[in-house]
């Protein structure tokens, strides 16, 4: 199941990259990158700090196809018919609840349950979308007040507690995706974020 749910995160988040294309007027070749950055740069810098060599993609062509494969198509939909504004933000909130059950459990198989695990999860849940907000010169979603890297680490967490408690597979998985899920819509939809400094004035 963590394999094609892994494939699924891959295109979801692939989609995502292409449709943050769409809203730079990129070209083709432009949304073809962006989509594939987006969908594998969260688990290659996870397999590159956990020692997992070659990275997912070398090993497994597959996901190289099913990324661009997703990406052309949200491009070519998104050429023939103007997506939703929040389309961009929803199929991002789904490929971090995907990416973030998916890390965690890899990290649990590689290391062991811990904070190193929570850590893979989050890592692999955010990172594609740093590249690609950096990529097209805007704020990454993590390095704003949204309720966003905050939900993948209650996810990572959630999943590792509820395996300490032997619940069957694939429980676990499908509770901390959710609920990963679940806070990330709440958060755009309640315009719902985490505490900040006050800003002063001068």
């Amino acid at each position: 199941m963590i394999y094609w749910l892994d494939l699924f995160g891959v295109a979801v988040f692939a989609c995502s990259g292409a449709l943050a294309a769409g809203q730079k007027r990129m070209d083709l070749f432009g949304a073809a990158v962006l989509a594939f950055v987006t969908a594998v740069g969260g688990g290659t810098l996870r397999d590159l700090v956990i020692g997992v060599s070659p990275v997912f993609w070398v090993r497994d062509p597959l996901y190289v196809w099913v990324a661009l494969a997703s990406g052309l198509a949200a491009f070519a939909v998104a050429h023939f018919r103007h997506p939703r504004s929040n389309l961009l933000v929803i199929a991002d909130a789904f490929g971090l609840a995907v990416f973030t059950v998916v890390g965690t459990r890899i990290g649990v198989d590689q290391l062991g349950p811990g904070v190193i695990a929570a850590m893979t999860g989050v890592m692999s849940g955010v990172v594609g979308g740093i590249i690609r907000d950096v990529l097209v010169n805007r704020v990454p979603l993590v390095l704003r007040r949204e309720i966003y890297a905050s939900a993948a680490l209650l996810g990572a967490i959630t999943l590792q507690l509820l395996d300490a408690m032997q619940i069957p597979t694939p429980v676990p998985a499908l509770i901390a995706g959710a609920l990963v899920l679940a806070l990330r819509l709440a958060a755009l939809r309640w315009q719902l974020h985490l505490p900040a400094f006050p800003s002063r004035g001068h």
